[in-house]
């Protein structure tokens, strides 16, 4: 079990929409916040003032989508530069990025592109991360992204793929349990395989999160609640991890700010044992069990 000194508690995802909540909040009902380091890189306005009242009451924790680190491409300096001095005036707990690669040519695509997951790529992105810590001076997070398509090359499991990185470059894991649901389900494997081969004395972080279900696949859009499945495998990595600092991302069709609170609230009720009953049941479109999902081609 992973004694996890680096514990933040319960925290969400920082929302512009939810400012003006938040700032008149004499208690804040969340343990910490997340925000997304592209939306403060270079934005000097109300934001950057939001966030220095924040980072006095509460920890922050950075999570970015840019860091690039499947790319082909050379590693993007100026933006490790700018992602540095943020982090001088955040003083961050943690700083996060994903398993992927964003663009190629010098062009983001603004997406979270799949890795082919192989000794040769896993040799690059180790090279690549230990020089990020390097150059930031810190251990960094990496998250399981979601995926709909598996390269034939592949060689390694994901979670193959992510234990070997961690050994490699000492980096730590943000595990998000929706992507490893959406993934698995995707693909066809067993989400409690993944569970049960990840190093769980490496995982920092946890992020959950409302998948969408399209035809026969299932889309990361953070547009909803937290389906009963995510909730199912959440409550089976914290068997295997005890405490680990726990975030709800909700990106899309976003509610007020207590609503985004009350769903976040119903993971405390899981850490604290509570029965799985007393969590309002959630239905995406009859989504089937994670443990019995179809396969992808």
């Amino acid at each position: 079990m992973n004694e996890n000194t680096n514990y933040l508690g319960f925290g969400v995802g920082l929302r512009s929409q939810h400012f003006p909540e938040i700032m008149a909040c004499e208690s804040l009902p969340v343990d910490w916040f997340e925000i997304i380091s592209e939306n403060f890189i270079d934005n000097h306005g109300y934001g950057r003032h939001v966030l220095k009242e924040l980072r006095s009451r509460c920890p922050i924790v950075m999570h970015g989508v840019s860091l690039n680190l499947g790319s082909s491409d050379p590693l993007n300096w100026e933006y490790l530069q700018k992602l540095k001095e943020l982090a001088e005036f955040v003083q961050p707990s943690w700083i996060s990025d994903h398993l992927c690669w964003t663009g190629v040519f010098g062009h983001n695509t603004h997406d979270l592109l799949p890795m082919p997951l192989t000794e040769e790529s896993l040799n690059h992105v180790a090279e690549r991360v230990s020089r990020v810590q390097e150059f930031l001076g810190r251990t960094i997070l990496l998250e399981n992204p979601s995926t709909y398509l598996e390269f034939r090359q592949n060689e390694l499991s994901e979670w193959e793929f992510l234990s070997l990185l961690v050994k490699k470059t000492d980096c730590l894991l943000l595990l998000d349990v929706n992507n490893v649901f959406v993934s698995s389900f995707n693909h066809g494997y067993d989400p409690l395989v993944y569970l049960k081969n990840i190093p769980h004395s490496s995982i920092q972080q946890v992020h959950l999160a409302g998948p969408t279900r399209a035809g026969n696949c299932l889309v990361d859009t953070h547009d909803q609640p937290v389906p009963d499945q995510v909730w199912e495998l959440y409550k089976v990595l914290l068997e295997k991890t005890g405490p680990v600092s726990t975030l709800l991302e909700w990106d899309a069709n976003i509610p007020g700010f207590s609503e985004v609170v009350a769903e976040l609230n119903k993971a405390r009720l899981i850490f604290e044992g509570k029965p799985y009953q007393q969590l309002e049941s959630v239905d995406i479109n009859q989504v089937p069990s994670a443990f019995s999902s179809p396969v992808v081609r």
